[in-house]
């Protein structure tokens, strides 16, 4: 795919309607079936994820900082199989990269991506020899960065904080859909008129133009829609605008959020994942409620988003149902699409986990 061109929305369609007429995609040790006029399909093999844990990485639901560097160092040396905190770094990113770690702020510091973690990563980006100004600590809207305290932690170290809708929209790079969206200010269409008008969600100029490697860092906590506010649709979301028109609807957002992330300067330029789930928040959508959190004093580190995301909803569940909570209705369709869209594994059975406490 061109940088410029959008997603090809009926690829999608395809590889559907492939399934319904059940198609095998691909045996063992063979190629994948091509399906005429339609793209080829290639089964993921597999995911790897780290989970450390420490027990006393929180007290009274905030992050002690002295434990959180140790539980990312050790997760990110195992994660790159590196010996040195530094090498683990390097191996992701380089020294001319621009990093830009996506967070998750509007729900604020207790519910949503914590400085702290943040902080701990940042730490680690500095070792390697990552420039600070090369640094940016990044969601959709700057006052949801500086509620949640990133610019804070931005000035503590150097590093900059964006919000990408602040940064405007790029005009030559976007996702197109038939959907018309209700157009809103900030949205690069917004009282334009004319054909199509309300058919893109332009990509982010901070995206599209500056960051050259992204290290993705949610929250574990539940999305009304999405199912986790994890990294697909963090990512997704927090990338373009226009997106009113999906999410209000589980199947168009399903089908919407892998597509975006799949183009070539969002998903191709995702080095690493990282699921904060020092405390899950399993009911309240993206407000901070912490009588429906419980505390796991976990962090997971991935390449792959999907098997991160799809662990997150069943570790959301089995809170709930601890809880005693309502079960929710998850949109696993979203996490099925991404599978198909090659961007990560959403069959629990084929994600390993390697536990280190």
């Amino acid at each position: 795919m061109s940088r410029n061109a959008p997603v090809n929305a009926a690829k999608l369609c395809w590889i559907w309607w492939a399934l319904c007429l059940s198609l095998p995609l691909r045996a063992a040790g063979q190629a994948p079936v091509k399906i005429p006029s339609a793209p080829a399909v290639t089964a993921l093999a597999s995911a790897r994820v780290v989970i450390v844990q420490d027990a006393d990485a929180t007290e009274a639901f905030r992050p002690r900082p002295e434990k959180i560097q140790p539980l990312v160092d050790r997760a990110i040396t195992n994660l790159t199989g590196k010996t040195t905190v530094a090498a683990a770094w390097r191996s992701l990113v380089s020294t001319q990269d621009v990093v830009g770690i996506k967070v998750f702020s509007a729900p604020g510091p207790n519910s949503g991506t914590r400085p702290a973690v943040v902080a701990a990563v940042v730490y680690g980006l500095l070792k390697a020899g990552i420039p600070a100004k090369n640094i940016i600590v990044w969601d959709k809207h700057s006052a949801d960065l500086r509620l949640a305290g990133f610019f804070d932690l931005a000035k503590r170290y150097g590093i900059r904080v964006e919000g990408s809708a602040d940064a405007g929209y790029d005009e030559k790079t976007f996702y197109e859909t038939a959907f018309i969206g209700n157009l809103i200010w900030g949205d690069l269409e917004f009282e334009k008129k004319g054909e199509g008008v309300g058919r893109k969600s332009f990509v982010s100029k901070l995206v599209s133009r500056e960051i050259t490697k992204i290290i993705s860092l949610t929250p574990l906590l539940n999305h009304n829609n999405a199912g986790v506010s994890g990294h697909l649709y963090g990512l997704a979301v927090g990338s373009v605008d226009n997106t009113l028109r999906f999410e209000t609807d589980d199947q168009r957002l399903a089908a919407a959020v892998p597509e975006i992330f799949a183009l070539r300067m969002l998903g191709d330029r995702v080095v690493l994942n990282i699921t904060d789930a020092l405390i899950c928040q399993y009911q309240g959508g993206e407000r901070g409620l912490l009588h429906y959190s419980a505390i796991l004093n976990q962090l997971c580190f991935s390449r792959d988003p999907v098997a991160l995301d799809v662990l997150s909803i069943q570790e959301l569940d089995h809170q709930r149902e601890a809880a005693g909570v309502i079960a929710v209705k998850n949109n696993l369709e979203l996490y099925h699409n991404a599978t198909l869209l090659e961007i990560g594994v959403s069959d629990l059975q084929k994600i390993n986990v390697d536990r280190l406490r």
